[in-house]
């Protein structure tokens, strides 16, 4: 059955448009002494006009689902996955094996205007080769299990197309951040992700002293994995948990995703680095999510470092709704719309006290409630 086609009317980025009259006019009326009366008709005086927004018309297609997508009728065109994704220069790989350096047509940049890139590592794209080595993406398809955050208000996608995601935090060097591991739990619910979490560097601390911290999230039904890149503690369970799955690596600079990488699989001799000693944070050494086939199955995406975790699509008032324990004291607010922060007779705060909920998850419900960055 064909699919239902039908026009799209596209706003394009911005463009600049030089000011139609002459410069420095309201100067040459005070500095010359000249009646403003005198200006030439045809010169009009106004304000400067600032930016113009440039409209175009395309087709588009409905898909199984109902999405909207841009019509791509050329039988050249091939499906493909991304593999690594650096601003407008993508690698693709073809359905076929080939590998392809493709730009990103500025039509599909337009259409993703609201969001930081409009390619990212795991997208399914349609793309038209223009030699035997490039190409020129045309497309990208509906993308499901997606992780995200907010950048300077607009939405990052920092992968696509994943089934799970594994929380990487490190015991030390950088210190653990459970309200990290918070927020990007709520990413993966928001995302349609499972996730999981991985405490890595277990061979610098005694491993009793993160009981609390594994005990809390198991209980909540996350699986937790005390792992160590350096004594390769935890690494044949990571195995287990990434083959023949979609996964996506996440977390902080420097606490030693792929350092992670090159334990679970050796030869993929991923780039490492070391904490700062000054500042106890992790530099930078993935620049570019990038995805990689595990040769024991499935594939996974090792994504760069990140400080902060801006959550996207939560709003305040949904906020509790993502941390699971809360759910059955809801009834026992007073008020409905209850923020659990300030309220008397408010049920969170009342098990918070008895300690049916913990005091660590309560503080991190509290800080992502009122903005505050980690």
């Amino acid at each position: 059955m064909a699919r239902k086609k039908r026009k799209i009317r596209v706003a394009f980025q911005k463009n600049r448009q030089k000011n139609p009259q002459k410069p420095d006019l309201t100067r040459r009326v005070l500095k010359e002494g000249i009646d403003a009366a005198d200006v030439p008709s045809e010169e009009r005086v106004r304000g400067r006009r600032g930016d113009l927004t440039r409209y175009r018309t395309i087709i588009g297609e409905e898909d199984a689902t109902g999405e909207l997508l841009r019509a791509v009728d050329d039988p050249d065109c091939l499906m493909g996955r991304v593999l690594i994704a650096r601003g407008a220069q993508c690698i693709v790989r073809s359905d076929d094996g080939r590998r392809f350096e493709c730009a990103v047509r500025r039509v599909v940049r337009t259409l993703a205007r609201d969001e930081r890139t409009a390619v990212v590592a795991g997208d399914r794209v349609l793309f038209r080769p223009v030699s035997e080595e490039q190409g020129v993406i045309e497309r990208v398809e509906p993308r499901h299990g997606t992780i995200s955050r907010g950048a300077k208000r607009r939405r990052h996608v920092i992968v696509s197309n994943v089934d799970q995601l594994l929380i990487v935090a490190s015991a030390v060097d950088p210190p653990l951040k459970t309200n990290l591991i918070d927020r990007y739990l709520i990413s993966a619910e928001v995302g349609g992700v499972d996730a999981i979490i991985c405490i890595n560097k277990t061979d610098l601390v005694e491993p009793a002293s993160l009981m609390p911290v594994v005990g809390l999230y198991a209980q909540l039904g996350y699986d937790v994995v005390l792992a160590s890149a350096e004594s390769g503690a935890g690494i044949p369970r990571l195995r287990n948990l990434l083959k023949d799955r979609a996964s996506a690596l996440s977390g902080q600079s420097g606490v030693g995703k792929s350092s992670l990488l090159n334990a679970v699989q050796p030869g993929l001799e991923l780039k490492t680095g070391e904490v700062s000693e000054e500042s106890r944070k992790g530099r930078h050494t993935t620049t570019s999510a990038s995805l990689l086939e595990l040769e024991f199955g499935g594939w996974v995406v090792d994504t760069p470092g990140i400080r902060q975790m801006e959550l996207w699509d939560v709003h305040p008032e949904e906020v509790a709704g993502y941390f699971p324990e809360f759910r059955p004291f809801f009834p026992r607010c007073r008020f409905p719309d209850c923020t659990h922060s300030h309220e008397q007779s408010c049920g969170i705060k009342h098990a918070v006290s008895h300690g049916l909920i913990s005091l660590s998850r309560y503080e991190s419900y509290l800080k992502i409630l009122r903005g505050e960055q980690e």
